[in-house]
This record gives C-alpha cells, structure tokens and sequence, in this order.
C-alpha cells in the first residue's frame, strides 16, 4: 500500500473517532455539539484544560475508553502525515538525481506527452518492444502510477521549454503529442519542432477540423483515435475475416505472425539485390507486402524484380524469429 493510501485510511480513521467522540459526549453528558466536539478535541490533544469534563460514570467510562483507542490514532495519524511529508520530499529530490543520470544517457528515444488512457497504451507498447521513451506528465497521481510500473516520468507541463528540453528533446528520435486538448498539442508540436526539427511528431486530434492545423504546425502525422475506432468497428461488422488478420498481424502477443517495419541501413548485403535474389522468402519465410521509399512513396505488394534500395524500409509479415533475423541483416 501506497504511503498516501495509508494516509488517506488514517485520516479518515481520525475522522471517524472525532464524530463518535462528539456524538457520544452530546448523548451521554448532554452538551451541544459545539461544546461536544471541542471537548473531542481536547481530549484527544491531551491538552486538558479542565473546563468541559464527564460529569456521569458512563461519561467517564465512555472518556477512558475514548483515550484509549483514540489518542493513539490521533497520534499515529499526526506521525504518519510527518513520514509521509519526508518521504515524498526524499523522493522527490533522489528521484531528480536518478531522472537527470537516466535522461542523460537516453539517445534516439521517445518523449511521451500526457499519460491518460491513449498515453498509457502507447507506453505500455513501449516498453513491450524495449524502446527507451519517457513519458510527461502533470498530474501527481497519475505520476506515481506510472513510476510504480517502472516507467520513466518527469512531473511537469509538456507545453514548458525547460520540461522538453530536460527530457532530452534534442537528443529524441520521435514526441507523441496525446494531451487532453488539441490548443496543447499544438502548441507542444511548434516548441518541439523550435527545439529539435528533425524530430518525429505524431499527435492525436480531437477534432476533426484540427488535423490540418496540427500537420501545418509541423506533425508528421495526426491520429483521431475516435475515427480509427469507428473504422475499427465497422470493419468488425463488415469484415470480420480482415478484422481478425489485421489484429493477429499487429497486436505483440501474438505469436503466429507479426509485421514489422525494417529500415534497410547502409552496408547491408541485400542492397543492389532484387527481392528474389535477397532470397527473402525461402531463407527467412517473411512476405514483403509493401516498400515505403526515402521520399515517402509507398509500393505496395512490390514485384520479384524490385530492387532494394539504401533507406527503404521493408513491411515484412512473418514469425517474430524470423522478423528479428532478417532485421539483422538489414542493419548489415
């Protein structure tokens, strides 16, 4: 249990022991409420000042019990808030020092904007394929959340300069825009963009009317998560067979096949050669369905005769092993 969470029960604990107090010294000694709770108070404070005091035997028998269990809670509450007060000052100043040597040796990462139900998937599929990333987030809960699943979070608003350049933004490969609202990510990709403008960007839109503005301010692309769900849904009436590929095809867990997109790097042996001549599909049992080109064309179900090229990233479907070993001769 969480420090908070045991805050939280004793505080509430405290409550509970404050309105008996005050509900048991109005019914048995007849004092109003006013004069009932601040008697509580004082009894539990052990000031004692002597001008309210059980006048009836079961008013004193009520108060010795009620000093009993309830002074120890109150203290007990008052040392658990003082724990958690260093605690979290203790964390907080260890965590900066560990955050700064983990971001400092971070290259060719991912920077997390927001961590709300969208961001949380895209961490948790992160961290499933072993990218190093760092997720942004503002709200304390949700950051302590996140670091007890083991993912690296800096605390503070994506929008600031300081927070972006802390995470490393100038040594990131890609930034996932996913804040609530679409006026935040936008203003999130023109600060990315000013800092780092080779950097990726993908965003999510809100509003449909918002995609154009986001691609102007400089994403390299923009995702409605309504309307790819929509879609979704439709294919799962419409299509089902392919429905059930293409989630068979991309979801990690899977094990019959996986795609995968493989970035053919200088030096590679298939480079020059033909798809049928790099023996792909014998040697490593993969399917090539499509080419995305250097300068962003797309060949889909490209030929036998088709000549790999320097920068061209391969849409290979097949087993993971076999993924994961022709990616190593892609990278030569």
């Amino acid at each position: 249990m969480r420090p908070t969470d045991k805050l939280r029960i004793a505080i509430l604990g405290l409550m509970i022991v404050i309105f008996i107090g005050t509900v048991g010294y109005n019914a048995i000694e007849g004092w109003d409420l006013l004069d009932a709770l601040y008697a509580t108070i004082v009894t539990l404070s052990t000031v004692g000042y002597g001008d309210f005091f059980p006048r009836s035997e079961a008013g004193r028998i009520f108060t010795i019990v009620f000093v009993i269990f309830g002074v120890g809670i109150m203290f007990y509450t008052i040392v658990l808030m003082a724990e958690t007060v260093v605690d979290v000052r203790l964390r907080s100043i260890l965590g900066r020092s560990k955050f700064g040597k983990m971001i400092s040796r971070m290259s060719n990462h991912i920077i997390i904007c927001g961590c709300g139900r969208i961001g949380h998937l895209i961490a948790r599929e992160l961290a499933a394929a072993k990218r190093d990333f760092v997720v942004i987030e503002n709200n304390p809960e949700t950051v302590e959340k996140i670091q007890e699943e083991g993912f690296i979070c800096c605390k503070g608003d994506a929008t600031s300069d300081k927070v972006l350049l802390e995470v490393g933004i100038k040594r990131a490969r890609g930034i996932v825009c996913v804040l609530p609202t679409d006026a935040e990510n936008l203003y999130v990709i023109l600060t990315a963009k000013e800092l780092n403008p080779e950097i990726f960007i993908l965003s999510r839109a809100e509003e449909e009317e918002s995609e154009h503005r986001l691609v102007r301010a400089g994403a390299d692309r923009v995702m409605s998560p309504y309307m790819l769900g929509g879609i979704r849904m439709a294919m799962a009436i419409l299509r089902p067979a392919m429905l059930d590929f293409i989630e068979i095809t991309t979801r990690r867990q899977s094990l019959e096949l996986q795609m995968e997109e493989l970035a053919i790097c200088e030096g590679s042996p298939v480079i020059g050669k033909t798809l049928e001549e790099s023996d792909i599909r014998h040697s490593f049992g993969l399917i090539i369905v499509a080419v995305k080109k250097e300068s962003g064309r797309m060949i889909f179900n490209p030929m036998a005769h088709y000549v790999i090229e320097k920068g061209d990233k391969l849409i290979a479907l097949g087993e993971e092993e076999n993924v994961r070993r022709f990616s190593q001769v892609c990278i030569g």
